[in-house]
């Protein structure tokens, strides 16, 4: 999967990260003509993120499509991310229209069988040369603007001449650094711990997730026969969890509402986790550089969209104007960043051929949440509102239309992403490839 022997000095594109971000970036940025470095630190192939929810928004279905990895995916046992939600106002439980198209899905499936096999697949593609343990050691400059980087490298050393180099490198990203891209921190009011278990069954045999403000728990099947299970709680049940971390682990999940039976399951794995995830934003390009994934914006595990965001699409490229490779990473105007589908350019769309946008929380002050009724939180299981049914995690006023939560400060930090964070990240790519 490394071939040095066949790396040059110079390049299109640098991309430093060979996780989800850094390998569909380079997948597809190359089947446009571009020629790319991917640098990843790790010398295995088979390397992966432990601490991840393991779950892939519907939102990245359309590019999982365009690379190709669907048929893998499913093959490999992914699970098809539908889940129920428990909150104050009881069990949201989506489904379909019965005359409707079917809810949107994408996967999950542990990072230990996607992060090898998308990174395998960028191996593969031409134009992509996969350079393990390699790391970016700084910058390249020239007249203000980033032209490559200096690369740590088995045998030592080396300079990497680019036109554009991609921090896909996560939350501490060392392109982001060694750029001094802008970057805002804020703390995050949870701490997290999951672990993995065999024959834990689930309500409906879909994933599941408590938010019981602040405290928040979720459990999601996987492949291969195992659940994901993870608890974030405030951060003011910590000294308790830290005393007895599994006694603390198990007393959680067993005071969920409809609790999975967790003490007749195998657990497989550690308790793994952290008690300090701060949640960190920056400005997504500087000249010569742009961020995606986690660089660009590292949101609270408690929502889960990491993964999605990584390989979150955009609204595509007017037709007329076709890509020219090895010229443009793409056409037309200047598209909100998050993923690598906006490093390349061209639109994703969802399997119907329409055009699939990135899905936005609008703040909706205006619109008070009602109270929540009976006893304990949650009220207990509520009768549909009038209007419908909750195709989504969104409740209905009473005349039928969405009715959003508002956009507030929660406690883990800043207001949740509207897509506004990361936005034009990528138009810097149509600067850097004249």
């Amino acid at each position: 999967m490394t071939k040095p022997e066949s790396a040059g000095d110079d390049y299109d594109v640098v991309i430093s990260g060979a996780g989800l971000a850094g390998s569909a970036a380079a997948i597809l940025l190359a089947r446009r003509g571009v020629r790319v470095a991917l640098l990843e630190r790790r010398s295995d192939p088979e390397a992966y993120k432990v601490l991840c929810t393991h779950s892939i928004t519907a939102n990245a279905h359309p590019v999982l499509d365009e690379l190709g990895l669907l048929p893998a995916l499913e093959k490999a046992g992914a699970v098809r991310n539908h889940a129920r939600w428990y909150t104050r106002w009881g069990w949201i439980e989506p489904r379909a229209a019965p005359a409707g198209p079917a809810l949107p899905y994408a996967y999950n499936v542990r990072r230990s069988t996607l992060d090898p096999l998308i990174r395998s697949r960028a191996a593969r593609t031409p134009g992509v040369d996969l350079l393990l343990g390699h790391q970016p050691a700084g910058l390249v400059r020239e007249a203000g603007r980033t032209v490559g980087a200096r690369v740590k490298a088995p045998g030592g050393e080396r300079e990497i001449r680019a036109r554009l180099v991609v921090g896909a490198d996560g939350k501490d990203s060392a392109v982001a650094k060694f750029a001094e891209v802008p970057t805002r921190q804020h703390e995050n009011g949870r701490f997290g711990y999951l672990a993995h278990f065999r024959d834990l069954p689930l309500h409906g045999g879909v994933g599941q997730a408590w938010f019981l403000e602040p405290d928040m728990a979720y459990a999601f099947p996987n492949d291969d026969g195992v659940t994901v299970l993870a608890v974030l709680p405030g951060k003011k049940r910590l000294p308790a969890f830290r005393e007895d971390l599994e006694g603390s682990f198990l007393s959680f999940v067993r005071a969920l509402p409809e609790a999975p039976p967790v003490d007749s399951a195998e657990r497989i794995s550690k308790i793994i986790g952290t008690v300090d995830y701060p949640l960190v934003t920056r400005e997504p390009t500087a000249p010569g550089v742009a961020l995606v994934g986690d660089a660009a914006l590292t949101s609270d595990p408690l929502w889960g969209v990491g993964c999605g965001w990584a390989l979150r699409p955009h609204p595509p490229a007017p037709a007329a104007r076709p890509p020219v490779p090895g010229r443009r990473l793409r056409q037309g105007p200047p598209v909100q960043c998050g993923g690598a589908a906006d490093v390349r350019g061209g639109g994703a769309r969802r399997g119907d051929g329409t055009a699939h946008a990135p899905v936005r929380i609008p703040p909706d002050r205006a619109a008070a949440l009602p109270e929540p009724r009976g006893t304990g939180q949650g009220g207990g299981r509520q009768p549909p509102p009038p209007g419908g049914g909750c195709a989504g995690p969104f409740l209905r006023r009473a005349g039928g239309h969405p009715l959003r939560p508002p956009r507030r400060r929660p406690a883990d930090g800043p207001p949740e992403d509207t897509g506004q964070t990361m936005s034009s990240a990528m138009s810097a790519c149509s600067r850097a490839l004249p």
